[in-house]
């Protein structure tokens, strides 16, 4: 079975992009993220409400990198240290060799090839530092520009689950991409 370790924190670097961990500095962006209906569109979860709820979201995924049961980064630009988004591997299966990659972005970065740049090197990350076999991702169907990503990314469609989420009140669909390691 893996075994993840995420101390010292892995600060990544891409062409354009610095990864870094999510600090309670960030808590207005993390809140402009998790308050923006545009964002939370297919990520059923209430919207953030208030700084309270965006610094409680903050000490989630902080606890998860302390126990080592999932890992945040903020998405910034090298030269900048403002968060843009988050990306990371949530839901880790060390058992399956096994982990789903989700991602969020400020609407005003979108379009900008931000998150594929990311994604692709959490995959390298994901299969050559952590030892992944296989990456999953889970979106609603209707996410036409994640699915776009994905696809970009190489990861290939998996499964539709049919109505298989009860949130508010009905009933939503999700779609199952992957990815396998095949070095």
């Amino acid at each position: 079975m893996l075994e993840f370790n995420f101390h010292p924190f892995p600060v990544i670097e891409t062409e354009r992009l610095l990864l870094r961990r999510i600090t309670n500095d960030d808590v207005n962006e993390i809140f402009e993220l998790r308050s923006n209906p545009e964002t939370m569109k297919y990520i059923p979860r209430p919207l953030a409400k208030n700084t309270e709820d965006a610094l409680e979201h903050i000490t989630v995924i902080e606890d998860k990198i302390v126990t080592n049961v999932g890992i945040n980064w903020g998405i910034t630009l090298k030269d900048n240290p403002k968060l843009l988004g988050i990306i990371g591997y949530y839901r880790m299966q060390p058992e399956n060799y096994r982990a789903e990659i989700g991602y969020m972005l400020l609407p005003e970065f979108h379009g900008k090839g931000i998150v594929p740049e990311a994604v692709n090197r959490l995959i390298t990350y994901g299969f050559d530092d952590l030892k992944l076999h296989s990456i999953e991702a889970v979106i609603a169907p209707e996410n036409l520009a994640s699915e776009k990503v994905l696809q970009k990314c190489g990861f290939i469609k998996e499964a539709h689950f049919k109505e298989s989420e009860f949130y508010e009140g009905r009933f939503l669909d999700k779609v199952i991409y992957s990815l396998l390691n095949t070095k």
